[in-house]
């Protein structure tokens, strides 16, 4: 099956397909609204803007009441992914509705956990938490420790992809970039997951910690460094030292030999 090219998959058709869907769920829905909001203002917009545009026009839809909004649409979100693949070819009709959650969702906080949380799922939420992280930090960390020790693959990596410092295309967590030692205990909990697609994560939230914070990145993987390492806490920490690797960093080196090894001490 062929697909759009991703940007151009946010059009009328969606907006249309989208309505239809919310009036199974909710029939007072505004899908003239919707569809005129969104089309009028579509062409000159890139992938960015246009999931925006569709969030803004959802919100606006729903007479910018957030938490019927949000009720209606998780109800349209569908089975859950079962793979690791397809976020952003079968389900990326659902990022609008992260959008809505990253925007306007701060007084809803538990709602928007849930939100979030179900959105994860299926689609992505690793851009949605981020004011979440930004605004309501402690709140948030506790939701996110949780997330890390959940069932679902997808919710655990949320809980590594969420925290990384510096996350591309997405705010930047200051905080984090000063001091991530308050992250560390989420790293902890992923540090010998079963899902490639979490190690993968970890690995580079590891990586974005030695971008800023050396000392301590250097630190942690020392500390995962046991006789006892498993297998998955190996690849983990390769995969966190390969950009010091391409700079022949003599640490990075010296760590990867030792991974080549049974003994780690």
């Amino acid at each position: 099956m062929a697909y759009k090219q991703l940007k151009l998959s946010f059009d009328t058709e969606l907006a249309m397909a989208l309505s239809k869907k919310i009036n199974l769920v909710d029939a007072q829905f505004n899908t003239s609204a919707f569809i005129k909001g969104v089309g009028r203002n579509l062409e000159p917009l890139e992938l960015k803007d246009r999931i925006e545009l569709f969030a803004d026009q959802l919100y606006n839809a729903f007479d910018q009441d957030y938490k019927s909004a949000i009720t209606t649409l998780l109800n349209i979100l569908g089975p859950e992914n079962e793979n690791e693949t397809g976020m952003f070819k079968i389900y990326y009709w659902i990022l609008p509705i992260a959008k809505v959650v990253e925007k306007y969702g701060q007084s809803a906080f538990k709602l928007s956990m849930k939100a979030i949380e179900e959105i994860t799922k299926r689609s992505t939420g690793e851009y949605a938490i981020r004011p979440f992280l930004l605004n309501q930090q402690d709140k948030t960390m506790k939701q996110i420790s949780q997330w890390s020790k959940h069932e679902n693959s997808h919710v655990r990596r949320l809980a590594s992809e969420g925290i990384r410092p510096r996350l591309p295309w997405a705010s930047k967590l200051d905080a984090f970039i000063q001091d991530p030692s308050s992250i560390i205990p989420v790293l902890n909990n992923l540090k010998a997951d079963k899902s490639k697609y979490v190690q993968k994560s970890v690995a580079n939230c590891i990586n974005d910690i030695l971008k800023d914070n050396m000392a301590l990145g250097i630190k942690l993987i020392e500390n995962w460094m046991q006789p006892t390492c498993a297998d998955e806490t190996k690849w983990i920490i390769k995969h966190a030292i390969r950009r010091l690797l391409k700079q022949n960093d003599s640490w990075a080196i010296l760590i990867e030999a030792k991974l080549k090894t049974k003994k780690l001490q």
